[in-house]
């Protein structure tokens, strides 16, 4: 999807600012996203790396760019455990209001409601099945000019431009459609490389070139 969190060839954003010995958090509500997280994606896997992503990108314009990289994370925890029926919008809002008139009320106990009980995780092994890739090092290609309301892991300001296949990474799971739980449907990746003229535009270095992973579904072999 064409949203905000996709800057990439944008102007008028100023400057990335680099904190001299940067902490991990800056405050104690980071650390304890951090953990909610790790529980609820890895441990209890209510939902996926992509669907993390997705979350992310359906926050607002004007929330995602006041947002700190945490705050993020906890919209997008937020918007997946909503998705995943483990707790309503209505419940955060309460809980919310809760804490602000009340900061030291203890969190309530863990919910027996058994809509609510995670479904078992499969631990057995897993085999990706591999996809013949359609291309090699060295082919020219050229990416899709796409623009789905879906999530996607092909950046817009990359989108209909020619490069040239640099290395066959191998199958791997499509985020485009394992964020909306329709299965894995591995893609086969490649790195594909850009001139950076190709991208920005003549005002761009000519001696520069930029280089992405991208997914076979996502290019096109370029036309003699």
């Amino acid at each position: 999807m064409n949203g905000i969190h996709d800057l990439g060839g944008m102007h008028g954003f100023g400057p990335i600012e680099i904190e001299r010995d940067e902490p991990l958090f800056h405050a104690p509500w980071e650390a304890r996203v951090l953990g909610i997280m790790e529980t609820t994606l890895y441990e209890l896997e209510l939902y996926n790396e992509d669907a993390l992503r997705h979350g992310i990108e359906q926050m607002a314009p004007a929330d995602y760019l006041h947002a700190s990289y945490f705050a993020r994370w906890l919209a997008s925890i937020e918007y997946n455990l909503v998705q995943a029926d483990v707790v309503s919008s209505a419940e955060i809002d309460a809980r919310l209001r809760t804490l602000q008139g009340h900061p030291d009320t203890p969190p309530p106990e863990n919910a027996t409601d058994p809509r609510r009980t995670p479904p078992p995780v499969d631990h057995s092994p897993y085999v990706m099945p591999s996809p013949t890739p359609r291309f090699a090092a060295g082919n020219q290609v050229v990416t899709r000019n796409i623009h789905p309301q879906h999530h996607t892991r092909l950046p817009r300001y990359a989108r209909g431009k020619q490069g040239v296949i640099t290395m066959v990474h191998g199958p791997t799971p499509r985020p485009d459609a394992r964020v909306h739980g329709f299965g894995d449907h591995p893609d086969t990746v490649y790195n594909v490389r850009f001139t950076a003229q190709e991208l920005w535009g003549e005002a761009a270095d000519p001696r520069q070139t930029i280089s992405l992973d991208l997914f076979d579904s996502y290019l096109e072999p370029t036309v003699s």
